[in-house]
């Protein structure tokens, strides 16, 4: 059984969901995930922030404005009566849901319901519309079978169990729906795998079946080898392997989720990427397997701060590094990126939350220096198969850019280089040009 995953924009529109339809409805079983119509989740936050301000009558304006456009979703796209009947109640269940929550105390509870209600509507509609095109389709509902733990983390055998369990109790069909990006938390409330879940529900559930495929389908052909809203003539990449997928996704690469690729890579189970618009196309297929050594791509990170704690306490000694990481690890902000010297330390973020606590503590161990707007750049590839003097051509092909770090050898598959945002656009094309081949 494969599992496919569907995007906001390919359900964006009835259009849009009737192209979905026929896509997946070649009579083999398989697993849908959908996520939330186009605009739906930004919607939502946006009426939940609303509440956060307890601006309850802008509130319920947003909220009649998206009940609104939901009906005349409904309106174009069933055929008959009854189901227009149907796929209102539908609406009106969601939003009599986020309607109970403008009066009150709002809270996160509260907050991560009106979420939900995009994934929830979005199935609803799409598992009717099969069933009116004679369809053999069931719902499978997420919130009985995905959950993440105390530490945010997907609870992966807790989904194995629940996913064989709930198909099993919903019977056969050829088609299962089921919603992406809503869970479950740790202390049974609904909850969220945070924005672009939606990928990671969907490998999750394939990690949880033994799936004979895992397919996103987005707006975009696949991987590009470079980020063709700043680069001319980038090309489609045909194959990759898992890790270098993984920090494609992680340093920037908008098409997949971050962690969609560890539970396929831990159950080696391919993951396709596919355009919904061009279905024919064969996507970019990742496995365990790379195309051979040297730079398949390159993806940039915005909204980096370079953090540098400079000691001379740091000359000789030890545990000077395990005090600064600990800072750290006490406001649960990741390092992206680290560079050390005998009496400094550089490293990277990209969740300032706690900033101000943080320099506050490191203020301790040294004078510390800040720059905010930064960018990182990501090299990827099978660099430790590469010739001699790959390093060196990544500084030629660099000249005259502002290196703020450089990160290279943590990893066989990328190099890393901080630079000023601003800088951004003229750092991805000198690399197109000196790299990738790309033509201009």
């Amino acid at each position: 059984m494969k599992v496919l995953k569907f995007g906001g924009t390919s359900v964006g529109s009835p259009e849009n969901m009737r192209a979905v339809m026929e896509i997946i409805t070649d009579r083999e079983q398989k697993i849908v995930v959908l996520s939330a119509m186009s605009g739906t989740t930004n919607a939502l936050v946006e009426i939940a922030g609303l509440l956060w301000k307890k601006n309850r009558d802008t509130a319920g304006m947003s909220i009649g404005k998206l009940e609104s456009g939901y009906k005349q979703v409904v309106n174009e796209l069933f055929n008959f009566d009854e189901n227009k009947i149907e796929g209102l109640k539908i609406i009106d269940a969601s939003f009599n849901t986020i309607k109970s929550f403008t009066s009150g105390k709002f809270t996160q509870t509260g907050e991560n319901s009106i979420l939900a209600q995009g994934e929830l509507i979005s199935t609803q509609l799409f598992a009717l519309m099969m069933k009116e095109n004679g369809h053999d389709v069931k719902l499978l509902p997420a919130l009985d079978f995905m959950k993440i733990d105390e530490d945010k983390s997907a609870d992966t055998q807790f989904i194995r169990q629940n996913t064989a369990k709930v198909i099993a109790e919903t019977g056969q069909a050829t088609y299962y729906i089921t919603q992406g990006y809503i869970c479950l938390n740790a202390e049974g409330e609904i909850d969220n795998l945070q924005r672009g879940g939606s990928d990671y529900t969907a490998s999750l559930i394939g990690a949880a079946i033994d799936a004979e495929e895992i397919q996103i389908w987005t707006d975009i052909d696949g991987f590009h080898n470079n980020d063709p809203r700043y680069v001319e003539n980038t090309r489609k990449i045909e194959q990759i392997s898992f890790n270098e997928a993984a920090e494609l996704a992680y340093f920037g690469a908008k098409i997949l989720h971050p962690q969609t690729v560890f539970p396929a890579r831990v159950h080696n189970i391919p993951v396709r990427l596919k355009n919904t618009m061009n279905p024919s196309d064969s996507g970019t297929l990742i496995t365990s397997e790379s195309s051979g050594a040297g730079i398949k791509a390159v993806a940039a990170k915005d909204g980096i701060t370079a953090i540098k704690i400079r000691s001379d306490r740091m000359l000789m000694a030890y545990g000077f590094l395990k005090r600064i990481f600990e800072v750290f690890e006490a406001y649960k902000t990741p390092i992206d990126m680290i560079s050390t010297s005998e009496v400094a330390v550089s490293l990277t973020v990209d969740n300032t939350e706690h900033l101000k606590k943080i320099l506050d503590e490191l203020d301790k161990y040294g004078s510390v220096e800040i720059n905010e707007n930064m960018s990182i750049i990501c090299i990827v590839g099978d660099i430790l198969g590469e010739e001699k003097g790959f390093a060196s051509k990544v500084f030629n092909a660099l000249d005259g850019i502002p290196i703020r770090m450089i990160s290279y050898g943590g990893s066989r598959y990328n190099i890393s280089v901080l630079v000023p945002n601003s800088h951004k656009e003229s750092t991805l094309r000198a690399l197109s040009k000196n790299l990738l081949n790309n033509g201009h």
